[in-house]
């Protein structure tokens, strides 16, 4: 097939127009194009105000060697590269691991459910762990703590099926190298589970939080009709760990579950976990992660900014923005986990703390637009060990739970008043959407001076971006703290622990990912590790 890139027309153009308009790149007649398929397509408002799509394009051609050496000036056309994924190995009945035991997953957000799913795939039949509940029953849970302020500490946004990416905006784009094209298999999956095939092709593909409910139900369905299990309530307590060779795992229950190859999957917020295994000796290492607030604006305003007299086209929907500035006091500051035309989310799964999140709808036409405003912090801002940005972050999460009056109500302030240093005592034309409630406050108090004085410095330059950025009434709402995970748990080129045998960190948790397509394709990679150890020391029957 030939890969055809950078083709730009008209946003309002006719379906047959790209038909059109790849015979006259291609100087070809249209019964000499078999067929064609949008690879990608990204718009781009930029010149004169004329709103373009912009096509990379898959196609089959009559005399194909014929066009590509035509054509070989041509830099915007070349062969199109091989996107199938290719799996590693497949086990059945014929060729069997050495090992006995079956593969286990720690964790079902996004990187354990693709390292499970790929598993099953060859034929491994994996087990999987996860300490919360069933994704619609997690559901009735997070909306126990927006609606009435009542917290279940293991099944919130952050633990239960699904992982914290459920309770987010969706999104499905990664700025990670991925040469073998495993992001395309995270893609194909989700379509195949349920989600709009359009993630396949649009530049920043996103499914929503309810959609995502579906898609993970799927998914998991598909797991166990290949061998697979998913236990649900099952929290892992300790690692039985000898001479740097894992053994197996003890449950909270008081099981205990001889394993060889386990997938740490735990996702960011898995504290108690993190702090098990730095007890069992797994080495670990502190890392930087960001700490901030969410922002909120009229969605209108920054459709208005970013898109001009396109605002409103539903053909390019609500806009986003990704905003870097780099304090005098050498901090940087950026936007995080921008969530066009969504809410902000109570994200806390520990009592009597405050953090907040972004989430989005497939549709993204609630009111506000909502973004991460968060300052970078590294290990020499607290000192301690592997485990000590757990406790920083804990403290700014209890302090956000006494500002916001002790119920799970957050601290806000007007952007306006923030800037001026001034406690604010009543909304303005932007109401905030954090449940269950937003108390209004001084956020001054609520992060490090060295934070508070570079994010007063980053929003005045943002306006020069965005305007109206920093508008009087916009709100921010205190605290973002799970940005990513506060420390790593160091792997080797076998993405196996580099001190324990049979234990492979992976994903967001482990400090491997960032976000749900990142986190998947580390969950697929990892999977492949496990199925090349296990192919290693085969025998055939």
């Amino acid at each position: 097939m030939i890969r055809l890139t950078e083709l730009r027309l008209p946003i309002d153009h006719a379906p047959e127009d790209l038909e059109v308009a790849i015979c006259k790149k291609l100087a070809i007649l249209a019964k000499d194009l078999i067929r064609y398929e949008v690879f990608k397509r990204s718009y781009d408002a930029r010149k004169n105000n004329v709103l373009s799509f912009i096509y990379i394009l898959d196609l089959s051609v009559k005399d194909e060697e014929a066009v590509l050496k035509r054509l070989a000036h041509d830099p915007q056309i070349r062969l199109s590269p091989d996107t199938r994924y290719h799996f590693v190995a497949h086990f059945d009945s014929h060729i069997k691991p050495q090992s006995a035991l079956r593969p286990v997953v720690i964790g079902f957000g996004p990187c354990g459910i693709f390292a499970a799913l790929t598993l099953a795939q060859m034929g491994l039949k994996p087990i999987v762990l996860e300490r919360g509940k069933p994704v619609r029953e997690r559901t009735q849970d997070t909306w126990g703590l927006w609606r009435k302020k009542i917290l279940n500490p293991e099944s919130n946004v952050q633990f239960g099926e699904g992982g914290a990416g459920t309770f987010s905006d969706g999104k499905l784009w990664s700025q990670v190298k991925d040469p073998k094209f495993h992001g395309r298999k995270v893609l194909q999956e989700f379509v195949k589970a349920g989600a709009p095939e359009e993630i396949l092709y649009v530049s920043k593909p996103h499914i929503g939080t309810f959609r995502l409910v579906g898609v993970v139900e799927k998914m998991r369905k598909e797991i166990i009709e290949l061998g697979g299990e998913v236990r649900f309530g099952q929290k892992v307590t300790g690692f039985e760990i000898s001479n740097h060779v894992l053994q197996g795992i003890h449950l909270e229950s008081g099981d205990f579950l001889e394993a060889d190859h386990v997938v740490l999957a735990l996702g960011h917020s898995a504290r108690d976990t993190f702090a098990t295994l730095h007890d069992a000796g797994v080495y670990m290492e502190a890392k930087p992660f960001s700490v901030g607030f969410r922002i909120e604006h009229p969605q209108s305003l920054i459709d208005r900014t970013r898109l001009g007299p396109h605002a409103g086209n539903p053909l390019i929907g609500a806009a986003d923005y990704k905003l870097v500035h780099h304090a005098k006091n050498g901090r940087s500051v950026y936007s995080f986990c921008m969530c066009p035309g969504g809410t902000v989310v109570a994200a806390t799964s520990e009592s009597n703390r405050v953090v907040t999140n972004g989430m989005s709808q497939y549709s993204r036409n609630e009111r506000n637009a909502n973004a991460g405003i968060v300052v970078g912090i590294t290990p020499d801002d607290f000192p301690g060990g592997p485990l000590a940005g757990i406790e920083f972050q804990r403290q700014i999460e209890s302090k956000a739970f006494t500002l916001g009056g002790s119920n799970y109500e957050a601290p806000g302030q007007l952007v306006g008043d923030f800037l001026q240093g001034k406690t604010s005592t009543e909304f303005g034309s932007v109401i905030p959407s954090y449940k269950p409630g937003v108390h209004l406050t001084d956020l001054a108090e609520s992060l490090p001076a060295y934070a508070i004085e570079a994010i007063r410095e980053a929003i005045p330059a943002f306006e020069k971006k965005i305007k109206g950025f920093s508008m009087h009434d916009a709100v921010l709402t205190g605290v973002e703290t799970r940005t990513s995970s506060p420390l790593q748990i160091k792997r080797g080129p076998n993405y196996q622990s580099i001190n324990t045998q049979g234990l492979y960190p992976a994903g967001e948790g482990a400090g491997y990912a960032g976000g749900i397509m990142s986190a998947g394709i580390d969950g697929i990679k990892v999977a492949e590790a496990i199925a090349l150890d296990l192919l290693a020391t085969q025998h055939q029957d």
